[in-house]
């Protein structure tokens, strides 16, 4: 299926969105931003993860551990309005993008919208590394264990992502007074 980008749907659509930041006071940006997104009326919560620390997968070395989390959403919003929105999220939040895969104060990534699959230079759906990611599978499937990317079961893809043992609950180290 693929999406008219000029269409706006009069339904809402499921989308998962991938939350991280490296920069900055990171545990409030990622609160801050979920508060954003869900600030326009076209865009719903269904649930949040908890927040996991990893460490930085790609990009420069020696560059902070990251604070990730996921959202899935309801949106009216079509798929680039979507992209849109979380890109102006992300300059809220003072996003620069100066080194591929280098530190960031936020990065939104959509992840899913609906059932859509494009292959688009500005928005490929699914996100195309997501099924490698663990600091995106792993706060996914604390939402929602049942959840499928490109036909496969996120548990599963979970179990081969080279980075799931930097994994950390920072919650947990929260509560342990570590973080």
């Amino acid at each position: 299926m693929i999406a008219d980008p000029s269409a706006a749907p009069s339904e809402y659509t499921r989308a998962v969105l991938a939350l991280g930041s490296n920069l900055g006071e990171r545990a409030e940006t990622l609160a801050e931003a979920v508060s954003d997104l869900v600030d326009r009326q076209e865009v719903r919560l269904v649930d949040v993860s908890p927040v996991i620390q990893t460490k930085a997968v790609g990009g420069p070395e020696a560059q902070p551990d990251f604070l990730n989390m996921v959202m899935i959403v309801m949106t009216t919003l079509g798929p680039y309005e979507l992209l849109a929105h979380c890109q102006a999220v992300e300059a809220k939040h003072h996003r620069t993008r100066e080194v591929r895969w280098g530190p960031r104060t936020l990065d939104i990534d959509v992840i899913t919208y609906g059932n859509l699959v494009q292959d688009d230079p500005v928005l490929t759906l699914p996100h195309p590394r997501a099924a490698e990611r663990a600091f995106v599978l792993f706060p996914w499937l604390l939402i929602d264990p049942t959840a499928v990317l490109e036909g496969h079961p996120i548990v599963e893809l979970l179990e081969d992502c080279s980075d799931a043992s930097g994994i950390e609950d920072y919650d947990m180290l929260l509560d342990e007074g570590l973080g």
